[in-house]
């Protein structure tokens, strides 16, 4: 965990954005933040149907052919990140933390397990226990992935970031190979809490069939989701939230609003 000083980081929450134009976005960020014109910035956000393949992927990841991802609405796009080929989607929680590293330390690798320890401890507040895996990076829920990662350094500036499924419609991952491994097994908060609500309910009304208990399972709340994790990440990092955007932020945003702050 990140000690010390507080690092001033503007939190933007941006709806649901296109990949290219959010990927765009990260680039400016960048700029401006090697420049010293804007301070740290964490991007919450969520994507339409795209499939991405980091630099370490190729087109041999995506399983359903281009004229069947288009009937389904998706993009395949070859991006700067690392890591292999994943998915984002609707209900999907996506963050793009643009963090300095130089006064941190410069640890890629500490910068990776305070992300997971953010996601942890999210996960953990709503109920899942959500874990590490030694040699493979994300979270994971038992042999479940639930959160992916993916970074870009430039000149220790951070960008890209995580991918925590909430409501996520797990088929999507089944036209590709998740993160480079074909048996993974994807889940996401929603299914977690229906399996785990599923299981306590069969306890106490063994009556009960198992689609009475899905349908009253608890459901995940993207917006609880949200806030926890930017509050945990504002912890592991020691990141001081700004009230408002500062006019350069502003100016690459495009808007004239308050940030996200309160919510956290």
């Amino acid at each position: 965990m990140t000690t010390g000083q507080d690092h001033s980081c503007a939190l933007v929450d941006l709806g649901t954005v296109p990949y290219r134009e959010a990927w765009d976005l990260q680039r400016r960020l960048v700029a401006a933040r090697h420049a010293g014109a804007i301070p740290d910035v964490l991007l919450l956000l969520e994507h339409p149907h795209t499939y991405t393949i980091g630099r370490r992927g190729d087109e041999n990841e995506v399983l359903a052919s281009p004229e069947h991802l288009a009937s389904l609405g998706a993009a395949v796009i070859e991006v700067d990140r690392g890591g292999l080929a994943t998915y984002h989607g609707p209900g999907q929680l996506v963050g793009y933390p643009i963090l300095d590293l130089r006064p941190r330390g410069r640890e890629v690798h500490s910068y990776l397990r305070n992300l997971e320890e953010a996601l942890i401890n999210a996960l953990r507040e709503v109920g899942i226990p959500a874990q590490r895996v030694p040699q493979k990076t994300g979270v994971w829920v038992d042999d479940r992935k639930i959160a992916s990662i993916g970074v870009r350094f430039s000149r220790w500036i951070s960008s890209h970031g995580f991918a925590l499924n909430v409501t996520t419609d797990l088929s999507y991952f089944n036209h590709i190979v998740p993160c480079g491994m074909p048996a993974v097994m994807m889940t996401s908060v929603s299914r977690e809490l229906s399996v785990a609500q599923g299981v306590s309910i069969a306890r106490e009304r063994p009556d009960l069939q198992e689609t009475s208990s899905a349908q009253e399972a608890t459901t995940a709340d993207m917006t609880l989701l949200r806030s926890r994790v930017a509050h945990h990440l504002a912890q592991v990092f020691a990141l001081q939230y700004l009230d408002d955007y500062l006019p350069a932020l502003g100016d690459i945003l495009g808007v004239e609003r308050k940030a996200a702050a309160e919510a956290v």
